[in-house]
């Protein structure tokens, strides 16, 4: 795929896509941004060759200011409210990140708000850094409320509670408070997060294609009544069994030192060594 944009520089590098959004001055999501993150989303999904997507910023200030205020107020508002009957465009784009078959890693190196941090609620990862990354959902405080998925994904993120302090306070959330409530996987230096996520995504592309997908499919599941998951997980488990990058991974595994003593100690290296090569 080309991947031809003007705000988001698309880097392949195997199996991974690093996207680097860059909409001066502040990475605000103005309707020329959202209508880029639109296309990229179904075009990621739609990638057979990917399995980690990053999403990170050019400026460390701003990862996605929010979503672009004077085009809301462009909103058309006649006549009464309606209940939509389907998920709208916005909606939509938040799922495909959320539910694609790629592992989705949001590089959180400054401020993220609104609909920037119910974009990044939706992907599967999310890293920040000590001291500098800030969430702040200020919707409420001008009169609206986090129409971009927030009111949903933000409780099952952090919990009810909290998910109501962050929305109804529109106050600053840092980095520290966002990792220990759930917000933020783990807060690095300025110099680390790099190292770190770039690492983590190698290390995830390495692995068989199919397991990765169909795990991020069954975690998914976990969003269901238990039996349901529970179903849907053995379902899944059946299906990655019969494929060859299973079978071949797993005899890998053994003639490597895989369930000896020596090899057990060290298992988390072990395994980065079946698909090394």
């Amino acid at each position: 795929m080309a991947y031809t944009y003007d705000r988001l520089a698309v880097e392949i590098s195997g199996r991974i896509a690093t996207v680097t959004i860059n909409n001066p001055p502040i990475n605000l999501m103005n309707q020329a941004l959202y209508v880029e993150l639109l296309k990229l989303s179904s075009e990621l999904k739609a990638d057979p060759a990917l399995s980690v997507v990053v999403l990170k910023s050019a400026d460390p200030d701003f990862f996605i200011a929010h979503f672009d205020v004077e085009a809301i107020l462009g909103f058309p508002v006649e006549g009464a409210a309606e209940r939509d009957s389907e998920l709208n465009p916005f909606h939509q784009m938040c799922e495909r990140f959320r539910t694609m078959d790629k592992v989705v890693i949001a590089q959180i190196e400054g401020r993220v708000g609104g609909g920037g941090s119910e974009l990044a609620a939706s992907c599967d990862l999310r890293y920040g850094v000590r001291g500098k990354t800030v969430i702040n959902q200020m919707e409420v405080p001008i009169g609206i409320l986090p129409g971009g998925t927030g009111t949903q994904r933000l409780p099952r993120l952090v919990g009810r509670g909290r998910a109501l302090e962050i929305i109804l306070g529109g106050s600053d959330l840092d980095a520290e408070t966002a990792e220990r409530w759930g917000y933020l996987n783990r807060i690095f230096t300025a110099e680390g997060i790099g190292p770190f996520v770039e690492e983590l995504a190698a290390r995830i592309a390495s692995f068989p294609i199919e397991a990765v997908r169909l795990a991020k499919e069954a975690v998914n599941a976990a969003e269901q009544p238990l039996a349901e998951g529970l179903l849907d997980e053995a379902y899944l488990f059946q299906r990655l069994l019969r494929t060859d990058s299973a079978q071949s991974a797993m005899r890998r595994f053994l003639e490597i030192g895989g369930q000896t003593r020596e090899g057990e100690l060290q298992v988390a290296e072990l395994s980065a060594k079946i698909n090394a090569g």
